[in-house]
């Protein structure tokens, strides 16, 4: 089964939480998710990251119910992501640059160096205040993204034989009050990776969309073909069914959807993806499309039309372009699409 892309390997992509909300964050997509618990998939909720939070490599939110956005060596504190409100920069100490997760709990930022298995605890990022080191028990070591509450700790496990969980404890240091639960599928399919993990990995392939024979004994001429171009919309629309979303007027109804289903379509196999890049392909919802062909068929040939199509699972949801006409019962075997940068 294919895996949640990790934090390292998703630029933009953090968790976050403060008191009773719990924040999904895809910078990539320039927008997070709020929830009230994973586990049940509830009060799922998607805003707008406002351009001056997005682009972050690092989101963490403080029990202060400020959220801290980590760019380089410095981060950017604010009220409230969707609108940037009290916007506040400041330096991030030297000690506490370089980490791999950071997150906040019981009143305190933690940094993780997850190649070393420690984590500093400090009170302050800008003067690393009050610090403190300790090393990760070995069971809290090999998270794909961290984050905190007030009172608790979490990561997300790798992906086992028991599919995508999320780890709680109240101490990364001794692993004390540990619990495990499952995401819900509706906060999995807005994960990195999450879509081949509730509706199956992707694929391409060319599909036959007619066959054409001449049976006489005299030459034959085709000249129109007919296909569907373009994304089929209603095969994914149930993915945003139980999520309020209020993101910008640039995202219409289900193009959220479209741009995760993108965004998997990139990934590699090892998370479910096709390793694909689809910007120049037609997006806009499937029709059928009639084309002008020339072809002449001579006497008992025939002629296979091929088009490549995307899919997940067993649903092909994006119609290419491209077509291929040959007289080889066989698909063709080569990729049209240009590869991606994932």
């Amino acid at each position: 089964m294919p895996a949640i892309v990790p934090k390292s390997k998703a630029p933009g992509a953090d968790f976050c939480g403060v008191n009773t909300y719990y924040y999904v964050v895809r910078s990539d997509l320039g927008c997070y998710m709020r929830s009230t618990n994973f586990n049940e998939g509830k009060d799922l909720n998607v805003f707008s990251l406002h351009p001056s939070c997005q682009g972050g490599e690092h989101y963490l939110a403080h029990q202060d119910d400020l959220f801290y956005i980590i760019k380089g060596g410095a981060y950017r504190r604010v009220s409230n992501m969707n609108m940037d409100a009290e916007a506040e920069v400041y330096n991030l100490h030297p000690n506490c640059q370089g980490g791999d997760h950071y997150l906040s709990v019981f009143g305190y930022f933690y940094i993780i160096f997850q190649s070393k298995g420690v984590y500093r605890r400090v009170t302050n990022m800008n003067t690393d205040s009050d610090a403190v080191e300790y090393s990760l028990h070995p069971s809290c070591r090999d998270g794909l993204y961290y984050w905190g509450i007030k009172d608790y700790y979490y990561f997300v496990k790798p992906h086992d034989e028991w599919g995508i969980q999320y780890y709680r404890t109240t101490n990364f240091h001794e692993n004390t009050d540990a619990v495990t639960y499952s995401f819900h599928p509706d906060v999995v399919n807005f994960l990195p990776g999450g879509l081949a993990i509730t509706q199956g990995s992707a694929f391409g392939t060319w599909k036959a969309i007619k066959t054409i024979s001449n049976d006489s004994n005299t030459p034959i001429t085709w000249n129109k073909i007919t296909r569907k171009v373009g994304y089929a919309k209603e095969k994914m629309s149930s993915i945003e069914h139980n999520w309020s979303v209020s993101i910008s007027a640039s995202y219409q109804s289900g193009a959220l959807t479209k741009a995760i289903a993108k965004y998997q379509f990139s990934l590699t196999a090892q998370y479910g993806g096709k390793s694909v890049n689809t910007e120049q392909e037609n997006w806009s919802e499937a029709t059928d499309m009639e084309e002008s062909v020339s072809l002449t068929l001579q006497p008992k040939e025939k002629i296979y039309i091929w088009q490549y199509q995307l899919g997940l699972g067993k649903k092909s949801i994006l119609f290419c372009r491209d077509m291929k006409f040959n007289d080889n019962p066989n698909p063709p075997t080569e990729v049209p699409l240009p590869p991606s940068n994932q």
